[in-house]
């Protein structure tokens, strides 16, 4: 075990502070991380404050990591000391189910151990997440990071990236589609830059006039203000795919209409109550509604990859440490462009 300081909640109502505790040591097939940087996600406000139940304190969040390699263990090959690398939602899974076999972890069928407030599988308790100095991780959960890029705007990429990633690419977006995405923060904004970069055709839907001028220079080719009903009906049955990226209570059914025959709309945002569905919406025009969750591990990877290629990143702001609080009341405002980055650098030496 070695002494490890990050930023914990101790409650639901009380704010993070600075917390040590004891990470494991370096087992034969683990990668120990100096981390450098962490993405802050709206899951690490709900999960700190337990507003989706079931938070085990004390609660160290964070899972958008990138830092450097400190220390192999001696059955890892593919990583070597000093090497950028990057870890996300989840450290573990069962590895034996057809999700886990199919290169879809984050479906595990025994569920996928989260990078914090998640159960060990091998019986070390809690895990703590990446508002730390330092994270021990499994070799198969860890990625390379491209050297090319900035590497606190690649944090984001390890949530919001893949979490708009994925379905764009499931659902094989690409040239001659025409693509909406609804809303503009964290995920919304890597969904838009995914998009143009596939060579799509893309529509930012947004309630906010202020957010036009970012969401063309981002990559949207139109924005469409979700509040004026003669824009959205003009809209009326002109798009393959949206992507819904909205987090908020509002009404899917005003984009179930925007989709063609046989389009499909995806919900990643995550609403805290259900959403109505008007069946005919999905029936008259044989339309698809559905969901996604992050990514499994090998598509994380083809993800970085592309945006080294691409010279992709998030847009953040870079926080310390000691400003996390501000920083979550900041994101319920929808007061950041687009993610918030901790410099770990910011963290205390000891507690």
């Amino acid at each position: 075990m070695f002494s490890c300081v990050g930023f914990a909640a101790s409650s639901s109502d009380t704010p993070l502070h600075p917390f040590s505790f004891e990470r494991r040591e370096t087992g034969p097939a683990d990668v120990r991380i100096d981390i450098r940087y962490c993405g802050v996600c709206h899951s690490d406000l709900h999960q700190a404050r337990n507003e989706w139940g079931g938070t085990v304190y004390p609660c160290v969040p964070g899972h958008e990591i990138v830092g450097t390699v400190a220390e192999i263990g001696s059955d890892v090959s593919r990583f070597k000391v000093g090497d950028l690398v990057g870890v996300g939602c989840m450290v573990d899974s069962c590895r034996q189910c057809a999700s886990c076999k199919d290169g879809l972890e984050q479906f595990c069928e025994e569920g996928l151990v989260g990078t914090y407030n998640g159960q060990d599988r091998h019986g070390r308790g809690n895990t703590l997440g990446g508002y730390s100095g330092a994270i021990v991780v499994d070799q198969d959960f860890v990625l390379k990071v491209p050297e090319n890029l900035d590497l606190a705007a690649v944090a984001p990429l390890l949530c919001a990236g893949i979490t708009t990633w994925s379905p764009l690419r499931h659902w094989k977006v690409g040239p001659g589609q025409r693509v909406g995405i609804v809303g503009l923060g964290g995920l919304g904004h890597m969904g838009v830059k995914f998009a143009r970069a596939f060579g799509a055709e893309v529509v930012l839907f947004t309630t906010s006039a202020s957010k036009v001028e970012d969401g063309l220079r981002l990559g949207a080719h139109e924005v469409v203000l979700s509040k004026d009903p003669e824009a959205m009906a003009k809209e009326r049955g002109r798009f393959d795919f949206i992507l819904d990226a909205v987090a908020a209570n509002h009404d899917i059914n005003a984009y179930l209409e925007l989709l063609k025959r046989d389009g499909t709309l995806v919900q990643v945002g995550a609403p805290e109550a259900p959403m109505p569905v008007s069946v005919f919406s999905l029936i008259m025009k044989r339309r698809n509604f559905s969901g996604s969750l992050i990514g499994g591990i090998a598509e994380t990877q083809e993800m970085l990859d592309f945006c080294g290629e691409k010279g992709i990143t998030s847009d953040i702001e870079m926080i310390p440490m000691d400003q996390i609080e501000t920083a979550y009341e900041r994101m319920l405002r929808s007061d950041v462009k687009y993610r918030f980055v901790i410099d770990m650098k910011t963290l205390p030496a000891s507690v």
